[in-house]
């Protein structure tokens, strides 16, 4: 049986060997409709999809980046996990725009490579995850990086990947255009994006456990 839990819950991977190993054991996770399973830090991390709420601002949000998307990439907000092999991470986007031919195969994950731009819409629960383990890890692979500051209604932009992460940033509140850089090359109309804020309260009460396994 599966618990459903708001927050999201660790699963101690560090019985599981390599990382390609954890990949499997992600593929078997029996995982509930509406979560999504990510390797994040050594840990198998079982979390909601996003809320309902969110609806709105990720279709504005989809609808605008589709049109600038480079030749033969797809813009998608399904659960695929895409891989980051050298950073032994997993992570699902909530919104992804990638090489069409990265899917042109059986397996269940993609190469985070064939990734040109990536969303993250924050929630009290992921928002940490969001700016410190993704962007980290999206910084070396992926030229563009929005995350969508849901609680403080902001809207930052990554680019310029690097080994040692992303060089260049531009933060706008919701509401203000913000130019999204190249490959995409436009300015994104953010109005309509800002939500109801959250009740720091009231997610406390739904927390899910964690165990400890290797950083």
């Amino acid at each position: 049986m599966t618990t459903m839990i708001e927050r999201p819950a660790a699963i101690d991977a560090s019985g599981s060997g390599a990382f390609e190993d954890m990949l499997r054991t992600v593929e078997e996770l029996d995982t509930p409709d509406g979560y999504k399973a990510e390797l994040i830090r050594g840990k198998i991390v079982v979390s909601p999809w996003s809320k309902l709420r969110y609806l709105r601002p990720m279709r504005r949000l989809r609808s605008q980046v589709e049109a600038y998307a480079p030749e033969g990439h797809v813009t998608e907000t399904s659960p695929f996990l895409f891989t980051f092999p050298s950073s032994e991470r997993g992570f699902g986007p909530d919104l992804f725009v990638a090489d069409e031919a990265a899917f042109d195969t059986e397996g269940r994950h993609a190469d985070g490579a064939a990734l040109s731009l990536v969303a993250e819409l924050t929630s009290l629960s992921t928002k940490d995850t969001d700016w410190l383990d993704k962007l980290d890890t999206y910084g070396r692979v992926v030229p563009v990086y929005l995350v969508l500051d849901m609680q403080v209604q902001e809207i930052t932009a990554f680019w310029d990947p690097s080994p040692k992460g992303y060089r260049s940033r531009t933060t706008v509140p919701f509401g203000r255009a913000l130019h999204v850089p190249a490959p995409f090359d436009f300015d994104l109309d953010t109005s309509g994006f800002a939500v109801t804020p959250e009740s720091a309260e009231g997610e406390s009460e739904d927390r899910g456990t964690a165990t400890s396994g290797p950083a």
